[in-house]
C-alpha cells in the first residue's frame, strides 16, 4: 500500500509538500500540486485514518452505549447523532444486551484513543467500573447519578411524576395502579416516592393492587390488560412506566370490547410517536434536549468551556385516554 514517502519520491518533492497538497493547506505552485495530485490518483493512495487520528489527537469517533433498543432510546440516538454529525463527529452504537464484557469493549476503545468520548445510556457494569474509564476521555451518562466524573443528563421523575397523578386525580380516578419500569432505576424510586407522598396528601386508600416493575414493553401492557380484566375490585385508572406498555395495555382492552376511558383512564409516559397516534394522554420528557445537552457537555469537556446547557422541563400532554 503507497504511502506519503512514495508520493515524494515520485513526486521529487518534500513529504511536507505532499501532505500541503493532500490537506489542501498551506501554498504549493500549481504545476507540483497537479504532478502530486496524479500520482495519489495513480498509486490509489487513501490517507490512513489511525495514522491521522493520532496525529490529531482525535478520532471524530463517539461511541453510545445501551443494552436495547426502544422508541425513546431510538429517539435520544438520533438526535444525539444529529447534532455530533453537524458538528464533524460519527457515532458507533453498542448495543451489550446487558453484557457486561461488550460494555467494556466500547470503555476499551476510549482506553487505546479509538474513541473520543462515550455516552452511556444504560449501563450494565458497575459505576467504578465506568468512572474508572474517565482518566481516558469523557463520559456522559444517561441514567440517574449524581458524580462529578461523570455528569448526566437525567432529570428528576418526581414531579413529572406527581404531576401525571395529580391529572388523574382531577379526573376523578381515585384507585390509581401504578406501572414502573426498571426495579433498580432511581427514577423508579422517585415515581415511588411520588405516589406515596400522592396517597397521603389526598388520603386515599392504599388498594391491595400488586406492585408492577420492570414493565417496560408492549407486551408488559398485554399482560397487564389479562390481569385487570380478572379482577373483581379493578383498579379506574393505570399510569403506565412508558407509552409502550400503556399502548399494549389500551389496544388489549379495546380489542375486548372494553372502552378507554369509560371503562379505565389509562396514561402513558415519554410522549413518544406512539402516544400521538393512540390519541394517548402522556408526560412529555424532552429527551432531544438531553441528547443535545449531552454533546454540550463533551463540547465543554474538549474546549474547557462553559457554555449553557438546554433548560429542561416535563409537562403533561392530555389526550382522551383520560
Amino acid at each position: 500500500m503507497a504511502n506519503i514517502h512514495d508520493i515524494a519520491r515520485l513526486a521529487g518533492v518534500s513529504t511536507a509538500t505532499v501532505s500541503r497538497v493532500i490537506n489542501n493547506r498551506g501554498y504549493v505552485s500549481d504545476l507540483t500540486k497537479q504532478r502530486v495530485l496524479e500520482i495519489v490518483e495513480e498509486l490509489d493512495y487513501v490517507p490512513n485514518a489511525n495514522a491521522i487520528s493520532l496525529k490529531k489527537g482525535k478520532t471524530r469517533q463517539i461511541g453510545i452505549i445501551t443494552v436495547s433498543f426502544s422508541p425513546i432510546i431510538i429517539n435520544f440516538v438520533r438526535a444525539f447523532t444529529l447534532i455530533a454529525e453537524k458538528n464533524g463527529f460519527n457515532i458507533t452504537l453498542f448495543i451489550t444486551n446487558e453484557d457486561a464484557e461488550k460494555e467494556l469493549v466500547a470503555l476499551e476503545m476510549l482506553k487505546r484513543k479509538q474513541l473520543d468520548a462515550i455516552v452511556c445510556m444504560i449501563r450494565s457494569n458497575d459505576w467504578n467500573v465506568i468512572e474508572s474509564y474517565t482518566r481516558y476521555g469523557p463520559i456522559v451518562i444517561w441514567q440517574r447519578l449524581q458524580n462529578e466524573n461523570l455528569p448526566s443528563v437525567f432529570m428528576d421523575q418526581f414531579h413529572a411524576y406527581w404531576t401525571g397523578l395529580e391529572h388523574l386525580h382531577s379526573k376523578g380516578y381515585r384507585k390509581i395502579l401504578n406501572i414502573y419500569p426498571m426495579s433498580k432505576g432511581l427514577n423508579t424510586k422517585e415515581r415511588i416516592r411520588a405516589h406515596t407522598e400522592f396517597i397521603k396528601k389526598h388520603k386515599l386508600m392504599m388498594y391491595p393492587f400488586p406492585h408492577f416493575e420492570d414493565k417496560t414493553v408492549v407486551r408488559d401492557g398485554e399482560e397487564i390488560a389479562e390481569w385487570w380484566v380478572l379482577q373483581e375490585n379493578r383498579p379506574d385508572a393505570i399510569f403506565c412506566a412508558n407509552d409502550e406498555v400503556a399502548a399494549g395495555l389500551m389496544t388489549a382492552l379495546r380489542r375486548l370490547g372494553f372502552s378507554i376511558p369509560g371503562d379505565l383512564g389509562i396514561m402513558g409516559f415519554d410522549n413518544t410517536e406512539v402516544a400521538h397516534l393512540l390519541d394517548l394522554t402522556t408526560i412529555d420528557y424532552p429527551v432531544v434536549q438531553q441528547a443535545e445537552n449531552a454533546f454540550l457537555i463533551l463540547q465543554n469537556k474538549w474546549n474547557n468551556t462553559s457554555n449553557r446547557l438546554n433548560s429542561l422541563s416535563y409537562k403533561l400532554v392530555e389526550r382522551c385516554s383520560t
